[in-house]
């Protein structure tokens, strides 16, 4: 599919990898002036992606590896990401329950004080200790947790978060392609000759770049070894993380971050409304990164860790839904999975002459910065155009009045009084300001055309093809939306009916 509006035939820069990082240097880099192309070979953020804890965090736990730089970046980022996507982020207070014989009080609170003085913290509010005896984050906790921490992170609809940054590249002039395989990419006269494949046609062609970013994630080893047939050593190290979802377990709006025996953390966050996220997993992976799923033992792992605090207990046959992704972590050699650095790496290297960029690593919360940084690198191969500006810019539907979005949901309910109250809430937190795109001049609920299940309606289903790249059910239920958990899924056949009629109306194939 097809978005923007520069030549097939030659662009400055040609991205591959739909996922929060191509979309972050293909949003960057268009937006200073150069021509961009990105191709993802599945739907956008299919992969790593959309399997987060969709956390906007420092990463507390990486303070005891002495990753002090990437916290303090991670940390800065919390407040410039909310800011610019006051919709699809939002802030949390976190509960952290001290238990004898895991890490010492002292070390939790130096590492809190931390916390709040290296990054650059002016909204989000400070860490507090607690008395769970006496608090309400200690009721859902069994009795013999009575102290606690308590500290500020942000959430993100992390799915959400790369489509609109593809979303707003592609409105600045790039080409965004969904389901567009990179089979080869050779290096002729200094630039870069692309072959792709559409997945869906199977129609074949080839596209020129004059440097080429290889952001594909768990893929960005096969990229090397494939399309380009540049073989060099592995640099990714492939860890799965898993996550699991409950009915919700309690009924205050914190979260907890849990410290397990073997030395790891898990968190157990309020989802969706009527659900508890719990996650998540570290394990080395070496299988097809698009085949990963949540294993048998990750998912007892998970519901001990959290049995092991919570008065209400949890076995694997409560798991209404569970997701798995691969994290492509820069191979640091580090003897433990959950020890290996979560900071980003590019390497930068010419094959005849052509400029490659690879991405190594990363995490979803610095990707605007990591976009920064692939810039300048740019900048050094094809001359340097315009400056950092994305740390002030609204991502699409993000340009709501002074960021507050239980204001904006308010005025959406005025103009829109049909719309029930939890159907306006996940409207405005989904789409903010664009929600009027596609409600348009609707008076009523007909106007929005067939509810397929959990307020659901062609209207939207509409809208997110037409300027989201949907292309299937699965890509609306659960990455667009997660109206999957809501009881839409059964009307997954008919979204797809939906679908093909309007790209057969459509002329598209």
């Amino acid at each position: 599919m097809r978005d923007g509006g520069v030549s097939d035939d030659m662009v400055d820069i040609f991205v591959v990898g739909g996922g929060v990082n191509g979309c972050g240097v293909a949003r960057d880099a268009v937006g200073r002036g150069y021509s961009v192309r990105l191709a993802e070979m599945s739907d956008l953020a299919s992969g790593t992606s959309s399997r987060a804890t969709k956390l906007i965090h420092g990463g507390l736990r990486y303070l005891e590896y002495y990753e002090f730089r990437l916290v303090r970046e991670a940390l800065t980022e919390r407040e410039i990401v909310w800011r610019n996507a006051p919709h699809i982020v939002h802030p949390l207070r976190f509960v952290l329950p001290y238990a004898e014989g895991q890490r010492p009080a002292w070390m939790l609170r130096a590492g809190l004080f931390l916390y709040d003085h290296i990054g650059g913290r002016e909204k989000l509010p400070p860490t507090r200790t607690l008395d769970l005896t006496h608090n309400v984050a200690g009721a859902p906790l069994k009795p013999g947790f009575t102290k606690g921490f308590e500290y500020s992170d942000c959430w993100v609809d992390d799915a959400r978060l790369v489509v609109l940054n593809a979303r707003d590249a592609a409105d600045r002039g790039a080409i965004v392609e969904t389901r567009c395989e990179v089979t080869s990419a050779r290096a002729e006269g200094g630039v870069w000759r692309i072959v792709l494949r559409d997945r869906t046609s199977g129609a074949v062609r080839e596209a020129g770049a004059r440097l080429l970013v290889n952001a594909a994630g768990p893929w960005v080893d096969k990229v090397l070894e494939g399309p380009l047939a540049h073989r060099e050593p592995h640099r990714v190290r492939l860890v799965q993380g898993s996550h699991i979802v409950v009915p919700k377990l309690y009924d205050h709006d914190r979260c907890y971050i849990f410290q397990n025996a073997d030395n790891r953390i898990v968190f157990a966050i309020p989802y969706e409304d009527a659900f508890t996220l719990i996650g998540t997993t570290d394990r080395d992976y070496r299988g097809d990164p698009g085949a990963v799923a949540i294993t048998g033992e990750e998912t007892a792992y998970l519901c001990t860790a959290a049995n092991e605090y919570f008065t209400a207990q949890i076995t694997p046959s409560d798991v209404v839904w569970a997701y798995s992704g691969v994290r492509p972590l820069y191979d640091d050699h580090a003897t433990a999975a959950q020890e290996a650095t979560r900071d980003y790496v590019i390497e930068d290297e010419r094959i005849e002459g052509a400029p490659l960029l690879n991405i190594f690593g990363g995490k979803i919360t610095t990707y605007r910065k990591l976009a920064e940084a692939m810039l300048e690198k740019i900048g050094a191969c094809l001359g340097p155009r315009g400056g950092p500006w994305t740390a002030a810019a609204p991502l699409p539907g993000g340009d709501i009045p002074d960021g507050d979005i239980e204001k904006f949901i308010a005025t959406l309910r005025t103009a829109k009084p049909f719309l029930s109250a939890p159907q306006a809430r996940r409207l405005g937190k989904s789409y903010g300001a664009r929600v009027y795109e596609f409600l348009g001049a609707a008076k009523s609920a007909e106007d929005l055309g067939r509810d397929f299940g959990a307020g659901l309606t062609e209207a939207e289903v509409d809208y997110l093809v037409a300027r989201e790249w949907a292309r299937s059910a699965e890509d609306i239920l659960w990455r667009r939306t997660k109206l999957g958990l809501h009881g839409a899924a059964s009307s997954a056949p008919d979204i797809e009916a939906h679908i093909a009629k309007k790209r057969l109306e459509a002329g598209i194939a």
